[in-house]
């Protein structure tokens, strides 16, 4: 007998963009998958790209490389760094579609960037990690 595989609302779940200070005084940019449930989740994906339009009419038509990324577990409470992010890419939709299991349940969401809103003016402080970011929730 064949099973229908039901996807759940996301909750609890946040991916930020959080800017951090390196050794050389310079900013890095990194999107980081922050659990805020009380339980574990596992077998986490997560899958990234950007796409858009050029500035200005150049490339009208503007792709990222789809990256994927996988953790077998983003303990209660803590978070994980998926990847680097450069600036040159805030001004593309930068999309980041999460699915991962609490207990035997899958679930799934996409969080997106839209264009230039990873800007100064929108950056907040994220509790606990003490960076500042954009977090989409």
């Amino acid at each position: 007998m064949k099973k229908d595989i039901i996807f759940h609302p996301v909750q609890g779940i946040q991916v930020a963009i959080v800017r951090s200070i390196n050794d050389l005084g310079a900013d890095e940019w990194n999107v980081i998958v922050i659990n805020r449930n009380q339980e574990p989740i596992t077998n986490v994906f997560v899958t990234s790209k950007g796409y858009g339009s050029g500035e200005s009419g150049v490339n009208p038509d503007q792709r990222t490389s789809t990256l994927r990324h996988f953790f077998p577990e983003i303990k209660a409470g803590e978070h994980v760094v998926v990847e680097p992010i450069m600036p040159e890419v805030f001004h593309l939709n930068n999309e980041f579609w999460v699915s991962y299991f609490i207990g035997n349940q899958i679930y799934d969401k996409k969080f997106i960037f839209v264009p230039d809103s990873i800007i100064e003016d929108n950056l907040i402080q994220i509790s606990p990690l003490g960076l500042e970011g954009v977090v989409h929730e």
